[in-house]
């Protein structure tokens, strides 16, 4: 019976370790996508004169919402201009 407990709780803890590590790969490329994101929107918008920062806390926002993500934090910045 001891067994069973201690298998089930391996398999309890191997499920919660792979998801982490799933987690953090999907955070991750995100990120990736969203630096792309916006380093496409400050190519474009460089034109207009219109460029968002690239750092952790944008990409992250551009890579998890996308394009609304970009407008949302165009519209912080020009909100705190």
């Amino acid at each position: 019976m001891e067994i069973w407990i201690a298998g089930g709780a391996a398999l309890v803890v191997l499920f919660l370790i792979i998801n982490m590590f799933s987690l953090s790969l999907k955070l991750l490329w995100n990120g990736i996508c969203g630096v792309v994101l916006l380093w496409l929107f400050n190519m474009l918008g460089g034109i207009f004169g219109v460029t968002i920062p690239i750092h952790f806390a944008t990409a992250l926002v551009a890579g998890f919402f996308g394009i609304p993500g970009v407008i949302f934090i165009l519209l912080v910045q020009l909100m705190g201009h």
